[in-house]
């Protein structure tokens, strides 16, 4: 996925979850954060980021807030990417063999998954997650507890006793991670119904990816470690 109008800019404080005061050619703007997550280790003061400048008469902020640099690590944190990844990917890898359709936003029981995929012999649902916590080369999720996600997991392990295949894919949202494991210190209940949903047969799959200051696309398969 390729951004445009991308600016260099530098972090300076994080007043809530939606905004950021930035330093762009020298002056203070205000930015919208398009990530509700903590993002803590990442947005520190004086962290180099990237920005899109946006247009748009309702806005409040002239920018958003795409990337930050962890170190010589250059992490994608727009949460509303993963899926549009995932889109792309799923499109030209060949992961899912002869697909005749890709619903996205599909509902399924009192949930709203993110893709139904339809090939010649199977009907599958797929539940996308963003990935931007890292810690000694290890990528995590979730970075905060997250009772939505584990109602996914559970929609997810329903669906496959009625017959569908089901994954959960984490997209890690930057490169050099070695493997993927879920975050027990921060919701040990998450980490717990991944390996419940393993063990129903839900298939959990990391793809790592290729970030750089104006697009993002997936690339290898990460180790998952439960």
């Amino acid at each position: 996925m390729k951004y445009n109008n991308i600016k260099k800019a530098k972090f300076l404080s994080r007043p809530n979850r939606f905004i950021a005061h930035i330093e762009l050619d020298g002056k203070e703007e205000i930015c919208h954060v398009k990530n509700t997550g903590r993002c803590r280790e990442l947005l520190v003061p004086n962290a180099s980021i990237f920005v899109q400048q946006v247009k748009g008469d309702k806005r409040k902020t002239k920018y958003d807030l795409i990337g930050v640099y962890k170190g010589s690590r250059l992490i994608n944190i727009d949460s509303q990417v993963p899926n549009k990844v995932f889109y792309e990917w799923v499109r030209t890898s060949n992961f899912f063999k002869n697909i005749n359709l890709i619903r996205p936003e599909y509902t399924y029981q009192s949930s709203r998954l993110d893709f139904y995929i339809e090939t010649s012999s199977s009907r599958i649902l797929v539940e996308v997650k963003g990935v931007t916590l890292e810690e000694n080369d290890t990528a995590l999720f979730p970075d905060a507890p997250t009772e939505r996600g584990i109602k996914h997991i559970t929609d997810l392990c329903q669906a496959t006793a009625e017959g569908y295949e089901a994954y959960l894919f984490f997209i890690i949202q930057m490169k050099g991670v070695f493997f993927f494991t879920p975050n027990f210190k921060t919701h040990p209940a998450f980490g717990d119904a991944l390996i419940k949903a393993q063990k129903h047969g839900v298939k959990i799959v990391a793809l790592d990816c290729e970030v750089k200051a104006d697009s993002i696309s997936a690339r290898d398969f990460v180790k998952v470690r439960l």
